[in-house]
């Protein structure tokens, strides 16, 4: 699948700003996680797979949050991309999904942590230029920031990629910043 064509369909279904970015977050982090826990660089088809899953994964949340992800993953189906139908479809932990694949896992790994780091740099001046791990970790012990956040999807998500979640945080930290501007993460302003 064309990325045009994808990032048209999540369009025609997520009109927030704040969720597209959430996409494309995501979908940033996941080409990063396809060159990092993936085949790498000489699999060119991966990383856009990563890519696809990490942009569509919450596509159809907006307009049917009740459904979530059974539009999203159905429509991929149709599409052809069952391998990222499974990956949306694990993602989403109430379903029992099992994790067959690198990305299964990794999607599971970036999504929620990457929305999570996000809101870290949405409260500090500098924003992901000056966040580092010791920070979001500290953030995560607060259950009273970002409380949307499932803290035990970012904890299963690093179990199963085998990482420890330090290395992990400032891996997704890394991927983020070169789109820093785009995505709106550059903090809050100097008092």
């Amino acid at each position: 699948m064309r990325r045009d064509y994808a990032w048209a369909q999540l369009c025609a279904w997520t009109k927030t700003d704040a969720l597209r970015k959430h996409a494309r977050a995501v979908e940033e982090v996941m080409r990063a996680a396809a060159l990092r826990y993936g085949r790498g660089t000489e699999d060119a088809d991966e990383i856009e797979r990563f890519g696809l899953a990490g942009m569509l994964h919450d596509a159809d949340y907006e307009a049917w949050p009740e459904e979530h992800p059974a539009r999203i993953v159905a429509w991929l189906r149709e599409q052809g991309e069952s391998e990222v139908a499974h990956a949306v479809s694990a993602h989403y932990t109430k379903w029992g999904v099992p994790y067959e694949n690198t990305l299964d896992k990794a999607l599971l790994a970036c999504d929620e942590l990457t929305g999570f780091v996000g809101a870290c740099c949405h409260v500090r001046e500098g924003g992901i230029m000056t966040l580092e791990p010791k920070s979001v970790i500290k953030k995560l012990k607060d259950k009273g920031f970002a409380a949307k956040v499932e803290r035990a999807e970012v904890q299963a998500g690093v179990e199963l990629l085998g990482v420890e979640l330090p290395a992990h945080i400032a891996f997704v930290i890394e991927a983020l910043r070169p789109h820093a501007a785009e995505l709106s993460i550059l903090g809050r302003p100097a008092q």
